[in-house]
């Protein structure tokens, strides 16, 4: 009787914690997805202390863009937007910013996402959708050797090292240095740890190991991830993109964090 009360205790919690963060109704079917989605997604994983529900809307949003779903897709969009917690300037820089790090397609799908629920909260509400930020005039530099030399700069200071690639060739020099690191990291749609955490979130289900060594590394070593809120990250992103990558970020992560403190201890 009392593991029924707990239960039951549990499965309001997770109720009460869907609509609060997903800005609708739960379910009322009482499948074993279903049950285990409120049970511990909902009344426990989201309420935990590690990260804010701001951070993981960021991790929520690359994991379910990257899914190939279209109903969390559509349904983590309309929260994230609709709750507050993202504006729709923040989420359509995060847009440009997946299309980095988890392909153009994909990222596509997205934007046209966000425009259809961004429309859909505005109708809800009666109202109509105000007119986008204008794109121009960019911050960074339109000079060409001005903008690789920002790269370069820009591609050391975030990724916490002491050089940048060369520019031998189109991905180096055109794509890492002139665009990735020369404007989108610098750009001021979206703040520096939302970026990292999307960027975790994405290395860590392209299956590419460098990227997901030295993202996970400059996170941590630039303070803006704490290792506390990196630990957690790697169970959010286990509800969203699967225990087995998980564990590979969790690895990851923890051998990240020793290098990160050997580099500490040395200084």
């Amino acid at each position: 009787m009392v593991v029924d009360t707990v239960d039951t205790a549990r499965r309001e919690q997770g109720r009460r914690g869907f609509s609060d963060i997903m800005t609708f109704d739960p379910p009322d079917d009482t499948s074993p997805a279903t049950t285990g989605l409120l049970d511990f997604v909902f009344a426990e994983v989201w309420s935990r202390p590690g990260l804010s529900r701001r951070d993981r809307r960021f991790v929520t949003l690359a994991c379910v863009a990257d899914a190939d779903a279209p109903q969390p897709l559509d349904d983590h969009v309309y929260a994230a937007l609709n709750s507050g917690d993202v504006s729709i300037v923040e989420m359509r820089e995060a847009v440009l910013h997946f299309a980095v790090y988890a392909g153009w397609p994909k990222a596509s799908r997205l934007n046209g996402v966000v425009d259809a629920q961004w429309a859909r909260i505005h109708a809800e509400r009666g109202t109509e959708a105000p007119p986008p930020e204008p794109l121009l005039p960019l911050t960074t530099a339109s000079d060409p050797e001005e903008r690789l030399q920002g790269g370069e700069r820009h591609f050391a200071e975030i990724n916490c090292l002491p050089f940048a690639p060369a520019r031998d060739n189109p991905y180096q020099g055109a794509g890492i240095l002139n665009f990735v690191f020369g404007e989108m990291w610098v750009r001021p749609g979206l703040d520096m740890k939302a970026r990292r955490l999307i960027t975790v979130a994405c290395v860590a289900f392209q299956d590419a190991p460098i990227p997901i060594d030295s993202h996970v590394y400059a996170a941590l070593k630039s303070g803006d991830v704490s290792f506390d809120e990196m630990d957690e990250l790697a169970l959010h992103f286990a509800v969203y993109s699967g225990w087995p990558k998980a564990s590979h970020l969790n690895g990851v992560i923890a051998a990240q964090q020793a290098r990160v403190r050997a580099e500490r201890e040395a200084a």
